[in-house]
């Protein structure tokens, strides 16, 4: 499996969901400077997503089907790009410098990138 030499027992061993939680966590601490009216726009939709990126990966990694698993990947990285594209919008709109939210653009490559690599890997049998 591309995740390392350790052995998997569970979808918290998963590199992929650490770093997906360390994003969450991030965004959650993030939004708190955002504006109280986004209470139930952005910054509700972006914890929402956030969420959804390593629930998505533990939901597929407790899954028996490798195509289930493969999908609930897919969906992560799905909620990935939501909460890429919510974090361009409170750039946009300058409700934050984009020098803080720029590591969020940073940790969300890194766990795209290890989402496609396990999605990779799981595809080629190697697991």
């Amino acid at each position: 499996m591309a995740e390392g030499k350790d052995e998997i027992r569970s979808y918290r061993d998963l590199k992929v969901w650490q770093k997906a939680m360390e994003l969450l966590v991030e965004c959650y601490k993030l939004t708190e400077k955002l504006p109280k009216s986004e209470s139930y726009g952005l910054i509700a939709d972006i914890r929402k997503a956030a969420t959804h990126v390593p629930a998505y990966i533990a939901d597929g990694q407790g899954r028996e089907a490798l195509g289930e698993y493969i999908q609930r990947l897919s969906w992560s990285e799905g909620s990935l790009k939501m909460l890429e594209t919510y974090w361009t919008a409170v750039e946009m709109l300058k409700y934050l410098p984009p020098e803080e939210i720029e590591p969020i653009f940073n940790r969300c490559t890194e766990v795209g990138k290890m989402l496609s690599g396990l999605m990779r890997s799981l595809r080629g049998g190697r697991h």
